[in-house]
């Protein structure tokens, strides 16, 4: 049975195995997905050459030449990892990596699906979601040190939504972004991840998103969402620098004064010599609130000319001090029921 990329999640009951190479998979997959390849890397390799350079027929007959010995080994897997439940299969186009496992399972006795046009049609269809599907979404803003990440995380433990980006994109979005995070997803992964949390959205409610730039790190937010976030109302945080400095100072202090230092190494032309020297030397002399508040310079000069070029249809100021996450994230909520 075939079904379409609308129909992925419509069964709970089911294990998504993902027949690709592990280099396919680990560029973008399916989230949840399991991969599960009928060809290893070079056995790929090796079949697409000999397509390209002798026949169909001749990459075929070595496509049977690599798979025939693990067909007992892919149905005894296949429900150590299915665990009784159904199985989706996909290849990358729907054809015959996915075709062939398909027909072998569905032989043993077990209940087996694939997926129409494969990987590419649920990215076709995730891409293009990002357009169609419209959210309300409010942008939180502030200059760096403003905790929005801990707000954000705050409206979610009140109920509301949000989608974290930086969350998605193991990057905190700045030159000490990847400090303390994994290893970045591929941009594609990063969408498909995006998307897993996109398509849960109620569209008729609110979700808060962190004002970004389109670049996190290494990844890119895709461009339909990020026409939507420039569409959308702005509040911008204002807190006084000490407070900025007290948080930073939570999130940094722990980390190596060699990792810091690296960090500092990315903005170095950005701050300038002087500026740099004696960021270094504050983080020699443990002296992490002078270093902060050097970067801070830096940061606040370029979000504000950031903030002056925004276009979004509607900025307002929320200026906070003293005043717990919690209240925060209240005060944002009653300025969101009037927008």
């Amino acid at each position: 049975m075939k079904i379409k990329p609308t129909e992925i999640w419509t069964n709970k009951n089911q294990v998504i195995l993902d027949v690709r190479t592990p280099a396919e998979f680990a560029k973008g997959h399916i989230p949840n997905a399991l991969n599960f390849p009928l060809f290893s890397d070079e056995e790929r390799k090796i079949v697409g050459t000999i397509y390209k350079q002798q026949s169909a027929e001749e990459a075929l007959l070595k496509g049977l030449e690599f798979v025939g010995p693990k067909m007992s080994g892919f149905v005894t897997d296949s429900e150590k990892l299915a665990l009784g439940k159904k199985m989706l299969i996909h290849c990358w186009r729907g054809g015959k990596r996915s075709e062939s496992l398909s027909w072998l399972l569905n032989l043993a006795g077990k209940e087996v699906s694939t997926l129409s046009g494969g990987y590419k049609s649920y990215r076709n269809f995730a891409v293009q979601d990002f357009f169609e599907k419209q959210l309300k979404i409010k942008i939180l803003s502030g200059k760096t040190g403003c905790g929005k990440t801990e707000i954000l995380h705050t409206l979610r433990e009140q109920g509301h939504q949000i989608i974290d980006l930086e969350g998605l994109a193991n990057h905190k979005g700045s030159a000490f972004g990847a400090l303390g995070e994994e290893q970045q997803p591929t941009t594609e992964q990063f969408e498909n991840n995006l998307y897993e949390v996109f398509r849960h959205i109620n569209p008729e409610r609110t979700v808060w998103v962190e004002n970004e730039n389109r670049l996190v790190g290494r990844v890119f937010i895709p461009e339909g969402f990020w026409k939507q976030m420039k569409a959308a109302p702005l509040i911008n945080l204002e807190r006084p620098v000490s407070e900025r400095v007290n948080i930073i100072m939570r999130h940094y202090g722990d980390f190596s004064t060699e990792g810091l230092k690296n960090a500092f190494g990315n903005i170095k032309k950005r701050l300038g010599g002087q500026n740099y020297k004696a960021a270094l030397l504050a983080l020699e002399e443990k002296d992490l609130e002078a270093a902060i508040k050097i970067a801070l310079y830096y940061y606040d000069k370029a979000y504000q000319h950031y903030l002056d070029k925004n276009e979004a249809p509607q900025v307002e100021r929320l200026v906070v001090e003293n005043i717990t996450n919690d209240v925060i994230a209240k005060q944002l909520v009653a300025w969101s029921a009037q927008h």
